[in-house]
């Protein structure tokens, strides 16, 4: 893919300050402008290298862009498009990376201003961890970004933001905004409720006491409460269907365990480590 000369990321932190790492070290882009809301934050992007310059205006910050990219919070991605789409290059390039799509999607459905294209995207990357100083150039190698166009994208667009995320590594799988979100639902949403639900339920007095098990599935309950806030709501009716479906193996699980029915005990242990064995063996 040709160089960019300028790309714009609004929101420097794991994820924007990655992929300013990203593209600064595989020579992709002459200039990257990280724009944000904290100085102290975009200082410590400038001096990891994620970044060439940083501002606190967005206006001033895309308006030489060709490619701005949106990794603000998903509360805040449609705000952040529009007033990027006002200020950035003709014709320029906008995506994001929000962890929900079809309400992002749907609120920016239609044309632009200034010509712009906008294509949703997700990279399934990230960890536990937020802000620029966690950030690795590597963090999309050999991950999953899904670009998710709606019935209105133009085909140029959808191909040079696949190409982008490409260019830094990661697999591009293309889907509708809505499937996402049913999907992701299971597969990311319900997984931090569940952990989340986990560390909270264990009494305080029980910490010190706690094993590897118990620290590997509540890892990502360290994440930012106010992002899942926004995530879950964004996703509730997909999120609660999930739920659901979780419900129901636990409900199985104690009727097990009431009944002393071993057999069955054992039936849901073994489809479970089925499945985890069948997703870890094809990575």
């Amino acid at each position: 893919m040709e160089k960019w000369d300028t790309v714009a990321i609004v929101g420097v932190g794991l994820i924007g300050g990655s992929i300013g790492l990203a593209l600064r070290e595989r020579g992709l882009a002459r200039q990257v402008v990280g724009i944000g809301r904290r100085t102290a934050s975009l200082r410590v992007a400038r001096q990891i290298g994620a970044v060439s310059r940083t501002t606190l205006d967005l206006g001033r910050g895309v308006a030489r862009a060709e490619l701005v990219i949106v990794c603000t919070p998903v509360g805040q991605i449609a705000a952040d498009v529009r007033a990027a789409a006002n200020a950035c290059r003709i014709g320029a390039l906008l995506t994001d990376v929000g962890s929900t799509k079809a309400e992002i999607v749907a609120a920016l459905e239609g044309e632009l201003p200034r010509q712009t294209r906008f294509v949703g995207s997700h990279p399934l990357a990230g960890g536990e961890k937020s802000g620029p100083a966690a950030a690795t150039a590597d963090l999309l190698v050999g991950r999953t970004v899904i670009v998710t166009p709606s019935a209105a994208t133009h085909d140029d667009g959808i191909a040079d933001v696949a190409a982008l995320w490409s260019s830094l590594g990661a697999n591009v799988v293309r889907m509708p905004p809505v499937e996402h979100d049913r999907i992701l639902a299971g597969t990311s949403h319900l997984p931090h409720l569940t952990a989340s639900a986990l560390a909270a339920a264990t009494p305080e007095h029980d910490l010190p006491l706690v094993a590897s098990g118990w620290l590997d599935t509540t890892r990502v309950a360290a994440g930012d409460p106010e992002l899942w806030r926004q995530i879950f709501a964004t996703n509730r009716a997909h999120l609660l269907t999930a739920l659901g479906r979780y419900e129901q193996v636990l409900a199985t699980l104690r009727r097990a365990l009431e009944r002393g029915d071993e057999a069955k005990l054992v039936e849901v242990l073994a489809e479970a480590k089925r499945r985890r064995d069948a997703i870890a063996n094809s990575m």
